[in-house]
């Protein structure tokens, strides 16, 4: 794009200080918001950040190669920022707007208009919506060229960038969309304008910024916000809220799950080795074990026939299924450890631990649960609930990790003493690591399950190698690893950095 067109998009001011005509020839070729990771040729576009201004970055994008920078008007007008004399030193171009973080949605948007072949998808979802996605993308990818977000970078920021991903090439474009404050998904939407838009569940996750379910559930209809007639709404049979988000639709509605996929024969279930599943009377083995990964499977299905792709390919794609990190990995040695860390919330935690009690194994289950966070007013009673389950679980001993989790610690206190599991609460990871490191043993399931700020994937070296040397170097890190409770305070981030996270 050529900053003569962007900034028309934008009602952007222009201001070039460079040697070529801006309206002729300048333009760019990758965009970042991160001064570090700048191209040549890139825009730098400057986010004011809770912890920093991207604005003061500036200079350092123009010295690393950037042809322009997006920033807001009102930095621009401070002489504090001195925008206008660096980028005369620097011989670079600014682009001038109200607001940055739309200036970046809007070029986004615009981007996307310079390709009207590609097939637009868009997923939300409370959990499963990163699995959802690089199953559906390893699904049509058999036949087409696809795009889609890396990571999980599906955020207000992240969703932009990847966007800007997109080439000639690319037939089907797979995004998924998340986030953390109200009117998010309807600004994503905005930018995507997804032809085919998918929601995994209606969940708790954030529920502490929404402030119940049926705001969140309003919340994530907003990915058809941008329907005219023609697209196409994909809706889980079973959510409790399929009716609301279903109701007033422009376009198509279709149910999918095990009863609205026609092509769905028999699930034949192999534990943490995953399933058999048969689509159109042949069987792919899915290595991704458990009821919610099997969920995400019929939901990246029923979007790769929307495409269409042959069942061949949705086959294929299913037995390519690899767990990520934090995901429902299954790390195998003389201790099996299922490391489903990267988040949590009431139903990912309840449906962990049913999978670890659903597995006939002959050792004993140790359950690692550390807290689920950002459930605001709701958390006491999310933890309690999480308590009822776990006291009624198959585990020989739980660990609860975070004061948060004390809620739960009350619920198995209450339980008789003739049936109550063995169970110890800290909120100190050098305690929780040693405790841990002198109870499992070879033989044992351990699960490690959490919010991303706790941690449990630091657990790792000691319960895959129980009395290993060198823990007191591990346990020196683990207690000060930022953002841990326990720990050290969590460091400031940069601007740039800060702005890209991935959220549901």
């Amino acid at each position: 794009m050529n900053f003569a067109g962007l900034s028309q998009v934008l009602g952007a001011r222009l201001l070039s200080f460079c040697r070529d005509d801006p309206q002729e020839k300048g333009g760019f070729s990758s965009v970042s918001i991160d001064s570090r990771s700048i191209r040549p040729g890139a825009l730098f576009v400057a986010l004011k950040g809770t912890l920093q201004d991207g604005h003061r970055y500036v200079e350092a994008a123009f010295k690393a190669g950037a042809a322009a920078a997006l920033v807001a008007r009102s930095r621009f007008e401070d002489p504090d920022y001195a925008l206008a004399e660096t980028a005369r030193k620097t011989g670079g171009t600014l682009l001038v707007v109200e607001d940055t973080l739309k200036g970046l949605q809007d070029a986004a948007g615009a981007y996307l208009d310079r390709f009207p072949g590609l097939l637009r998808i868009g997923i939300t979802g409370s959990s499963g919506k990163t699995t959802t996605k690089e199953i559906a993308a390893a699904m049509i990818g058999r036949e087409r060229a696809v795009v889609f977000n890396p990571g999980n970078f599906n955020s207000e920021t992240g969703l932009p960038l990847a966007v800007f991903q997109v080439r000639s090439g690319h037939a089907v474009g797979i995004f998924e969309m998340g986030m953390n404050r109200q009117g998010e998904i309807g600004e994503l939407a905005a930018v995507l304008r997804p032809q085919i838009a998918l929601i995994t569940n209606i969940g708790s996750a954030h529920i502490g910024i929404l402030g119940s379910k049926e705001a969140i559930a309003r919340e994530k209809k907003e990915i058809f916000s941008r329907f005219s007639g023609t697209e196409t709404a994909l809706i889980p049979e079973d959510e409790a809220y399929r009716d609301f988000l279903a109701a007033g639709l422009r376009g198509q509605v279709r149910f999918y799950g095990k009863c609205g996929l026609k092509e769905l024969g028999m699930i034949r279930d192999r534990g943490l080795e995953g399933m058999d599943i048969f689509w159109e009377g042949a069987a792919a083995r899915f290595g991704l074990p458990g009821v919610y990964n099997l969920r995400n499977a019929l939901a990246a299905a029923a979007i790769a026939r929307e495409v269409p792709v042959s069942a061949d390919a949705i086959r294929e794609g299913l037995a390519s299924a690899k767990p990520f990190f934090g995901r429902s990995e299954v790390l195998k040695g003389a201790v099996t450890v299922i490391r489903d860390c990267y988040n949590a919330n009431p139903e990912s935690a309840e449906e962990a631990v049913a999978l670890c009690d659903s597995l006939s194994w002959p050792g004993r289950r140790v359950y690692v649960i550390g807290s689920m966070l950002e459930l605001g007013d709701c958390s006491g009673e999310a933890h309690r609930r999480l308590g009822r389950v776990l006291a009624l679980s198959r585990a020989d001993r739980i660990y609860l990790y975070g004061g948060e989790t004390r809620a739960a610690l009350e619920i198995l206190e209450k339980v008789p003493a003739e049936s109550r599991i063995s169970c110890f609460y800290t909120d100190d990871m050098e305690e929780l690591s040693r405790s841990i490191e002198g109870y499992v043993r070879p033989g044992d399931l351990v699960l490690l399950k959490g919010s991303r700020a706790c941690a449990l994937e630091d657990l790792t070296e000691i319960v895959t190698a129980p009395g290993a040397t060198g823990r007191k170097d591990f346990t020196e890190k683990a207690a000060g690893k930022p953002g841990v409770p326990g720990g050290k305070p969590k460091e400031p981030e940069s601007a740039e950095r800060a702005t890209v996270k991935g959220v549901s």
